[in-house]
């Protein structure tokens, strides 16, 4: 304490520690397999790497690299969105790169809103963005997207969703496919909250990591949509696609008046970095289809594999259309319907480390009885896991 005040600032004292660092803590104490946290145990591709290597050794990046983001990546991003998605921004003026997706999510935030502004979010949401959304003053408003045990997924209430904006309303921030509960927005949901911002006038920032990992259904950019464009920040990044997740390679695409925006706070963050790993990844955006279609297929086996050995454990399984997380409910296996005291007795129990779904709720009682596991694993460690978790349906 100090002038009787908390040391932390009052607007993060509700984070703590992320439920992340104490699940795999716990895997690490306990030996057991970590399926909590979301990243791969293997490297992406060998051309990727080596393209880092000659980054490297050439003295590309080595020292810091342009503002915005070094020129070729920017033009790979930029082509990238073209190829894929029909978007057309300018590299020089509509591109951003940033330290990971965290990083972009961070700097929308603090950029575009101020004190007694509204957030909607999704939630479940990824634990970063009601820490953001802090930071920068404002205020989050849920909106949940439910389960329906009868078709194995989770869905949007687009009348939810209307009935939640206010005139304080500045900013919808979405997320699709959407962490954890692998939801794919449909095109007709994406039309309907594109009216919507039109009509309310609203800024909307999208995180699109999981974009190339989609098992059914398709990616759509919200910014592809009538009038979405020009209040659109769009968020992906290289960790999620190309499993590099430590090289922390982020960006944005957006209106030039968005993107300074945007940058005016984040020069203030980090500034720049990873240097000679943007060389690399502008190399990585321009691999082969042929690239993507075989990330997807395995990830597609992987969550197969995952999801029928946690169905026969006695779990009832929200199979996803996207992302690389399971999302299940414990009741059937757990009456209490405590995620928490499950996962944290589940390392002791049989091996294998989840994390509870309620850490991304504000309602936490919706989430109470969710638990998420990851399945962008070796082959051969989810067989092992599942083979572990069957213990549970003894």
């Amino acid at each position: 304490m100090t002038q009787g005040r908390p040391l932390l600032n009052r607007r993060l004292a509700e984070f703590g520690t992320t439920i992340f660092a104490e699940m795999s803590a716990l895997a690490v104490r306990t030996g057991a397999i970590n399926l909590g946290q979301g990243f791969p145990d293997t490297d992406g591709p060998e051309e990727v790497r080596e393209a880092a290597v000659r980054a490297l050794r050439a003295g590309h990046g080595n020292q810091y690299p342009p503002g915005p983001g070094v020129p070729e990546l920017r033009a790979a991003i930029t082509e990238h969105q073209l190829r894929r998605y029909a978007l057309a921004y300018d590299p020089d003026t509509e591109v951003l790169v940033t330290a990971g997706a965290t990083e972009a999510i961070a700097a929308s935030m603090l950029a575009l809103l101020e004190p007694g502004d509204e957030v909607i979010a999704l939630e479940p949401y990824y634990d970063s963005y009601a820490a953001c959304i802090a930071m920068a003053g404002a205020t989050r408003v849920p909106v949940t997207l439910h389960p329906e045990p009868s078709t194995g997924s989770y869905r949007l209430d687009l009348d939810e969703l209307r009935a939640a904006v206010t005139p304080r309303t500045r900013l919808l921030l979405l997320n699709t496919p959407h962490n954890p509960t692998g939801t794919v927005l449909t095109r007709e949901e994406l039309s309907a909250i594109a009216a919507l911002a039109c009509e309310r006038n609203l800024l909307v920032v999208t995180d699109e990591v999981y974009e190339h990992l989609v098992f059914e259904g398709e990616h759509l950019p919200l910014a592809s949509f009538p009038g979405m464009r020009e209040r659109t920040v769009t968020i992906s990044s290289a960790g999620k696609t190309f499993s590099f997740t430590g090289w922390k390679v982020g960006w944005i695409t957006a209106s030039p008046e968005l993107v300074t925006a945007v940058r005016s706070a984040k020069q203030f963050l980090t500034y720049v970095s990873a240097g000679p790993f943007q060389y690399a990844v502008a190399e990585a955006l321009r691999l082969p289809d042929s690239y993507f279609d075989t990330l997807r297929a395995d990830l597609r086996a992987k969550r197969d594999l995952l999801s029928g050995g946690l169905a026969e454990a006695g779990f009832r399984v929200y199979r996803p259309a996207g992302t690389y997380f399971v999302t299940t409910d414990i009741r059937p296996l757990d009456g209490t319907g405590d995620g928490f005291a499950f996962c944290r007795s589940l390392p002791e129990r049989c091996g294998v480390v989840a994390v509870p779904n309620a850490v991304f709720y504000d309602h936490r009682e919706q989430g109470a009885p969710f638990v998420r596991f990851a399945f962008c694993k070796r082959k051969g460690v989810l067989e092992e896991a599942v083979t572990r978790l069957k213990r549970l349906a003894v």
